[in-house]
């Protein structure tokens, strides 16, 4: 409307922050979207119903997130902090004998020692001692230990990787978002070198239970289609820096009212100011839910501007229960991008996790994934598919397997420890999530505790046909 979108050749824009009960009504009953203050569509109107629909959904969803941001944030503080609380005074228990004493510990929310929402469901801060460098599976298991990280603070991320993993933390970043006025996106860099490697890691957050910011990325529905390109997930993009009313050019706009740079373009130029330093040097991107979306566009953008040094050094794409980020066209555009370059993308999903599944493939939404799925089901046994099973969730004929298939993983939660190990005991607040799938199956099996396990318990065999050799 009022923004210059010529980078794009179609587009279809939500805009909660425009939107009235008025509307919101009509947009069920009238194709003219173009009257709807909160559409912003290259298209004046829209015939199918689904599609509205489907709009109508996305845009309450928004809209709710945005009205109770603060109330979700709160809630979420609060629930950290317990669980934090519990931690550190050694359990329920003897935090009432400390409280008695007066000897209560209180968690310091910045410290190494503070773990998120996310963390709380895994502890495990150790990389597999099993898997070194040149097995099969060692960047993957990098990967979804830097993803889990990824959910933590400073603090922590120093102890882990400098000490722990002996690593080397590059930064930790929060990056702005044009549309949403704020710093919405966070990434951290490691390097892990040795004399016979030296790689870069650059691992992207995901969704965190309680951010409203991120669920709104997640839950926006509008789509930019770049020429020669595809359609694209308009909410992943904005995260990952799409620069308002000007797309993706080369370059940033300098903007003094943006008090954070914006997460591709900083990214980008570290990255190369790393890579320019030593031919030697190569780097993986990664990234759980959101942060798979951001994991993969972020090559996409690269090849978009054909940064020759940075799709040359890139070694390798894993993302875990990353959801659909773009249309068919899209996905042809990078599968011929990341043969052209000799990029192995590696699609992690888990069992019944409804993110992957997440925005539909059917005629109404027309997303799709691309590449090969690396799909584990509950024995954490991997197949290399096309598509992982059931690949829109909701099916009345796909529900009670799922049902039955998450009570089998609850028994499997006590179990675990004695067939695998210690290192996957599972705790009381895992187990409690482990409960909800009896009901939603494809909520627990988001959670990261299982791609953790998969990477370390699946087969290396998947992959030994990656098309440019781990050094």
């Amino acid at each position: 409307m009022d923004c210059d979108k010529g980078f794009s050749s179609s587009y279809m824009l939500l805009k909660p922050e425009e939107l009235t009960f008025f509307d919101l009504v009509n947009i069920l009953f009238s194709t003219d979207i173009e009257k709807r203050k909160f559409v912003d569509s290259a298209e004046v109107k829209e015939e199918d119903f689904q599609r509205r629909w489907l709009i109508f959904i996305s845009i309450i969803v928004q809209k709710l997130l945005q009205v109770f941001s603060k109330p979700i944030s709160f809630f979420g503080s609060l629930t950290e902090m317990w669980l934090n609380l519990l931690s550190s005074n050694g359990g329920f228990g003897s935090l009432l004998l400390n409280t008695m004493e007066g000897k209560v510990v209180i968690p310091e929310k910045t410290s190494a020692s503070f773990l998120s929402f996310t963390g709380n469901y895994d502890l495990r801060t150790e990389l597999d001692r099993n898997i070194k460098h040149g097995d099969p599976r060692y960047y993957a298991e990098l990967s979804i230990m830097a993803s889990k990280a990824s959910y933590e603070n400073k603090e922590y991320l120093e102890t882990i990787v400098n000490h722990h993993w002996e690593m080397e933390l590059l930064g930790s970043y929060d990056f702005w978002n044009d549309y949403q006025d704020k710093a919405t996106t966070q990434a951290f860099l490691l390097r892990d070198k040795k004399d016979d490697h030296d790689t870069i890691v650059l691992a992207f957050r995901g969704t965190e239970p309680f951010d409203a910011d991120a669920w709104c990325s997640d839950f926006d529905l509008s789509w930019y289609e770049i020429p020669d390109v595809g359609r694209i997930h308009g909410g992943f993009m904005k995260a990952l820096g799409l620069q308002k009313c000007l797309g993706w050019p080369k370059e940033m706009k300098q903007n003094s009212s943006r008090p954070a740079p914006l997460a591709y373009y900083a990214l980008r130029d570290i990255l190369e100011g790393i890579l320019s330093q030593n031919d030697q040097t190569k780097y993986i991107v990664t990234g759980h839910s959101l942060g798979g979306a951001l994991a993969i566009l972020f090559p996409a953008v690269l090849a978009f501007h054909d940064e020759k040094l940075l799709l040359d050094r890139l070694q390798g794409i894993y993302t875990f229960g990353q959801p659909r980020v773009g249309d068919g066209n899209f996905g042809k555009y990078m599968e011929n991008m990341l043969e052209q370059n000799t990029i192995p993308y590696y699609r992690f999903v888990y069992g019944s996790d409804i993110v992957p599944r997440l925005p539909y493939d059917d005629k109404a939404l027309m997303f799709k994934h691309f590449g090969t799925c690396l799909y584990y089901n509950r024995n954490y046994e991997v197949q290399a598919i096309e598509e992982e099973p059931n690949k829109n969730y909701f099916s009345l004929r796909g529900a009670i397997p799922m049902m039955v298939n998450a009570f089998f993983e609850l028994i499997r939660s006590f179990t675990i420890s004695s067939t695998k190990g210690r290192d996957y005991k599972e705790r009381w607040f895992l187990r409690g999530f482990r409960v909800t799938g009896l009901v939603l199956p494809g909520v627990p099996a988001h959670l990261i505790q299982d791609y953790v396990n998969s990477t370390r318990l699946g087969s290396a065999n998947v992959f030994l046909s990656g098309t440019k050799k781990q050094e």
